[in-house]
Order: structure tokens, then sequence, then C-alpha cells
């Protein structure tokens, strides 16, 4: 027999990522493309610029199969995962009514309103993506959630009128649903010639990209949580309830039908903040690393190294990207003083990603009673041994890596393997498919220096709550 393969199509914030697995999970080969920086028309619009979610998709798709050397034919199934909380307006024939929303448009929390007559349509990300990959207006169910008229107790469009009301979409506005793991469609001629995906592939129902990612990371099970180093980085677990009144955690749909993930509070333009960080040191610092064949990120690791743990009380609240309801919020760096140089700064940032996601996590599980074992690390940020070790610092927990970073593509992997058959369910597609890597213990000293840390960084918010409001009226 031929050997069969799996693909994950990955559409986050920051590029489209197309790989393809074997069906033990490793890597065949991958493409990925950038998408373009965001339209910003006015204070709270994001939209993703022209055509830029497809666009993307297609150019990492070719890029994808250009290295492809097995048979196109043993491609079993693809994964599409796309990112969540985005909205998407579509015409009767199924194009891009008007730009495409991203998750920080204020829009997405809002409801409809018929602005747009062109409108036939409303969708999340991946349902844009599956009509232009297969012609059908279907979606997975996982996509949906916060700002839709949806039956998360019954993994279905609600029942209730009013909730089509409070959202401003009808029924016939929006696309049928199916369950993770189902197939949506398969690979039409049109957009086999755009990708070149084979014809009559099977695409694949996923989750939100949080929650394929938890699954590609193998985040099953009441002690383990998996932190998403992403553009919005928050904490997971897989939970088997619909929690209702909960005040740290909120449950969202799995990639797992029936079940649950449990999300923690998050940073907003979290791991974006370390390329802000890598940007602003402009090209010259750039061209550095680059004669030291390094990425300036692999250089800034080995600056930090040298600052000591805590960066000399350099401490950095990460709002770089304000939440809605306090737009007032910005970053904040405080402690300077002579000794602090570049590398203390890059580790601060560090730092205060760790001490926030601590403050979330332990958040979470204290609320349910959850004693964790383990801390899986997924995301760009999880190759750098410094922040792996920060993290496990500051948690006093270990921290693991996997052996596939691209977390949500092997989840979206899994998800066309269990339909495929390949697999008889996710638990059996996990336990062959994600493997771990690194493991790195706490050191208990450098714990003891962020547990004294912990109530002085917590404060800083608070105690600067008021100068931000009075700045925020001069510099809104």
């Amino acid at each position: 027999m031929s050997k069969k393969y799996l693909m994950g199509i990955d559409e986050g914030s920051q590029s489209a990522k197309i790989t393809i697995f074997d069906t033990e999970g490793h890597i065949v080969c991958e493409g990925k493309h950038p998408l373009r920086p965001y339209n910003l028309p006015k204070p709270g619009y994001v939209e993703h610029p022209d055509d830029d979610w497809w666009t993307a998709i297609c150019e990492a798709s070719k890029k994808c199969m250009a290295k492809f050397e097995g048979n196109p034919e043993d491609i079993l199934g693809s994964g599409l995962c796309t990112i969540r909380y985005c909205r998407a307006y579509l015409k009767a024939d199924g194009t891009l009514a008007q730009p495409a929303l991203s998750w920080m448009d204020i829009r997405v929390s809002q409801p409809y309103d018929f602005s747009n007559d062109e409108c036939a349509y409303i969708v999340g990300s991946s349902g844009y993506i599956t009509h232009r990959l297969t012609g059908e207006k279907k979606d997975s169910v996982s996509i949906y959630e916060g700002g839709w008229p949806i039956d998360v107790d019954n993994w279905k469009w609600s029942d209730n009128e009013a909730d089509y009301e409070a959202n401003g979409m009808p029924r016939e506005m929006l696309f049928d649903l199916v369950m993770p793991g189902d197939v949506l469609g398969y690979v039409t001629e049109e957009a086999a010639v755009a990708t070149g995906l084979p014809v009559g592939v099977p695409v694949v129902a996923t989750a939100n990209d949080k929650a394929v990612e938890g699954l590609g990371t193998g985040c099953i099970g009441n002690d383990t949580v998996c932190l998403s180093l992403g553009t919005y980085t928050a904490a997971m677990m897989e939970g088997h309830e619909n929690a209702k009144n909960t005040s740290y955690y909120w449950p969202k749909f799995s990639s797992i039908p029936n079940r649950y993930l449990y999300d923690s509070d998050g940073i907003r333009r979290g791991m974006w903040t370390i390329s802000w960080f890598r940007d602003v040191l402009g090209e010259g610092y750039a061209n550095i690393a680059k004669e030291k064949g390094m990425s300036p990120e692999e250089y800034l690791g080995i600056e930090a190294m040298e600052a000591p743990v805590g960066s000399d009380g350099l401490m950095t609240v990460l709002n770089w990207l304000a939440p809605v309801d306090a737009r007032h919020r910005k970053g904040i760096m405080i402690g300077f003083d002579g000794r602090h140089k570049r590398a203390h700064m890059y580790r601060s940032l560090l730092e205060g990603v760790a001490m926030t996601m601590r403050k979330h996590i332990f958040n979470m599980t204290d609320e349910l009673g959850a004693n964790i074992d383990k801390v899986i690390i997924t995301g760009g940020g999880s190759s750098s041994d410094l922040f792996m070790q920060i993290l496990a610092d500051v948690f006093n927990v270990k921290t693991v890596r996997n052996e596939v970073n691209g977390a949500a593509g092997l989840g979206s992997a899994i998800c066309a393997a269990v339909a495929a058959e390949v697999y008889p369910d996710f638990d059996t597609a996990v336990e062959n498919m994600v493997r771990i890597t690194d493991t790195f213990e706490p050191n208990p000293e450098a714990h003891e220096i962020y547990k004294k840390m912990m109530p002085v960084y917590e404060m800083i918010q608070d105690a600067n709550e008021e100068v931000l409001k009075k700045s925020y009226e001069i510099f809104e």
C-alpha cells in the first residue's frame, strides 16, 4: 500500500500555514504565506484588506504542494482551522460583500446592522474559506461563539427567535453547521486551480483556532493546561460541560464533539508585543543578528539570558491593545534605572507574559479545583529555551513543548484523520500523532524571586489606572 497523508490548513492572525503530515503526525512538508497589514479605517475598526484570507491560503497551499513529493491522490483529507471571532459578509455568490473583520474589530461584538444591501450571508472565517474551497454553504459549529445565535449546550443554531433578533442575523443568512471531524465538502476544480490542492480532497471541519491548537498539543484530561503563545495569548483546559456563571474561565466548543474547552483570560497582542520590540530595534539590529547567523529573536534571547531573574526590577504590563471596555489602558514599563539595557527590556517582556498568564491560569484552575501536572507551551515563543524556563519558574510547574510546534496544523490533521477513519476516535488519534520532546523543570531559587514579585506586579495596573484615564483624554 502507498503511504497516506493528512493536511492541516491553519490561518491565523498573521499568516496562513498549510502542512502535510503522515498518519503518525510527522511533518512531511509545509508552506506559509503572510497576511497583509490590517486596514484601520477608523478607531475600533480592524479589517483584512481585499481578499487577503483566501489569497494567503492559495499562496501557502501552492508553496506546500510544490514541496510535496508524494502522490496527491494519497492525501486523505484536510482539516480547516481559521482564527476565531472574525466575521465575513458575503454576497449571494459567496464572494466578500465588504472587507472581512478581524477579531479585534469592535463590530464583531455588535449585532449586524443591515447596512450593506449586498450582504446575503454572515459567516465566520472558516465558513468563508469552506465556501471558496468546496462551494458548500457549511461551517463547523465549533467556530461560532460570542455574537452569534448559537445553542452552545446542544451544538446547533438556536431554536429561540429572540437570539437571532439580538444578533441581527436571520437564520437564512447563516450557513449550515457540522460537527468537528465531519466532512464539509470537497475541493472543487476552481479551488484546485487557485490553491494547487488535488480536486476532490475532503475538507474537514475542525473548531476555533485555540481549540484546534489545544487538540494538536494533546491537551486532554483535567491535569494539563495548554498555553498558546499567539497574537492573543491564552491558556486552556479540557472540560466536559458548558459550565455557567464562571468567573475566571469560559467554556468554548472543543475540537472533540460534545466536549468543551475552558478558556482563561488572556493577553491581547501578547506575542505581537515581542515582534513589536524586535521591529522597534530596527534594521540595524536585524543586520547584527544576521551577521551572527541568527534571527533577531534568537539574538535577543541570548542577550536576555545575561539579564538576571526579575530583570533588576524592570516590570512590564502588556496592555499594548486595550480591552474594549477599558480603552484608556496602555502598556506600562516601570522600574527603570541605569542598570537597564536592551536585554533587560526583552526579558521583562517575557516575564510580563509569564506573570500575567500565571495569574490567569491559576485563577482558572483554582475555580475548577484542579491541580495541574504540566503546562504544554505552543506557539512561536515555545522555541525559546529561555522563555520555556521563565514560564516554568514563574508557574512553579514543569513546562513541555512538542515535536510539532504548529499545533493548530496538527490539530486540523487529527480532525482529518478521524474523518478518514485512520483512527477510530480523537483520543486514539492524539495518542498516535502527538509527542512531547522537551521538558523544563522549575528552578526553586528563580521561583522564589518571582513569587515575591507577583504581588507587586499585580498592583501596577490599579496603581496607574487614574493616570492612564487622564492621559487617554489627551491622546485618545
